[in-house]
């Protein structure tokens, strides 16, 4: 054992000592940059991965599980800020993120480290959303079941209408939102530009009778730019939008209502990541404005 201690030690020293030396190097070689804040960021996870797990079963025992994601992610955001210099800011003027509830947070996915975003944002009984199979799963599913996860049975081959059935519920029930990235995978787009959008937030909001809350994170690729090996210290900001309410909608609805959603957010995504940038506003940023539907037609309201 006292080997083995002395070994994962030693381990660690070397990891730091590369991390550092790498840091150093960074202002005369770049890409020393990209490789040290990589190493930093996997420590950071590691770190995180072990503190999450002692307060989720804290929190779960005392009557507090649906928030233990909440909690996760600010402790994952402050060691993310540390080891990598990067910071999102979040502009929610309203204060959606603690009123709107239960509500389908939506955003758009550039690369892995909008899990650091989520850190900065992520709002109290909120939750991510997983596959029905993790559910079993040893310690991570365990994790999982604890910190409020809602499931999905993707295995549904009924389509994504039933597949959200069951989430759907225990939204109501729960009173319990959920992050969902819509895009389905991430873009690693250089410019902001957002990927078709799946149907299954959109379905699950209907379902559920919950607003839809879009959060657009400005495109951050002058921060991490993976094929470039880009990877710098910055702030990245987030605005929230303006709720969209899903009542009196149903499925017949739900292409023109994700297809109305991705408009909203894909103008404020161009105006966000240019001011971000630096650049020139293409166009104005606009928030997203409540829906109407006659049936089987939705518009914004002006």
């Amino acid at each position: 054992m006292a080997f083995l201690l002395g070994l994962a030690a030693k381990s660690l020293a070397g990891y730091l000592g590369l991390t550092a030396a790498l840091f150093m190097l960074s202002g005369v070689v770049p890409r020393a940059g990209f490789v040290a804040r990589v190493l930093g960021a996997y420590l950071a996870l590691l770190v995180v991965a072990i503190i999450n797990m002692v307060v989720t079963t804290a929190m779960w025992l005392v009557g507090y599980g649906d928030s233990s994601q909440w909690a996760g992610a600010r402790v994952y955001h402050l060691f993310m800020r540390m080891a990598t210099g990067v910071d999102f800011v979040i502009d929610d003027p309203r204060g959606l993120l603690r009123s709107v509830r239960p509500a389908v947070f939506v955003g758009n996915h550039q690369t892995e480290l909008d899990v650091h975003m989520l850190g900065a944002m992520f709002p109290k009984h909120c939750s991510v959303t997983a596959k029905s199979d993790l559910k079993h799963v040893p310690f991570f599913g365990w994790w999982m079941n604890l910190s409020g996860t809602i499931f999905i049975d993707r295995k549904n081959h009924k389509g994504a209408r039933e597949a959200m059935a069951g989430a759907a519920a225990e939204i109501r029930s729960r009173r319990q939102s959920v992050y969902i990235f819509p895009e389905g995978t991430r873009s690693y787009a250089k410019d902001p530009v957002l990927l078709p959008f799946k149907k299954g937030a959109f379905h699950l909001a209907v379902q559920a009778g919950v607003p839809i809350v879009p959060c657009v994170v400005a495109n951050y690729s002058h921060v991490l730019y993976i094929k470039d090996m880009v990877f710098k210290p910055g702030t990245v900001p987030v605005k929230i939008l303006d709720p969209i309410p899903t009542e009196g909608l149903t499925a017949a609805d739900v292409d023109e209502l994700a297809r109305t959603v991705r408009e909203v957010m894909l103008k404020e995504y161009v105006a966000l990541s240019a001011k971000a940038k630096g650049q020139p506003m293409p166009v104005a940023a606009s928030s997203g404005k409540p829906l109407e539907s006659n049936g089987n037609h939705i518009s914004v309201k002006s």
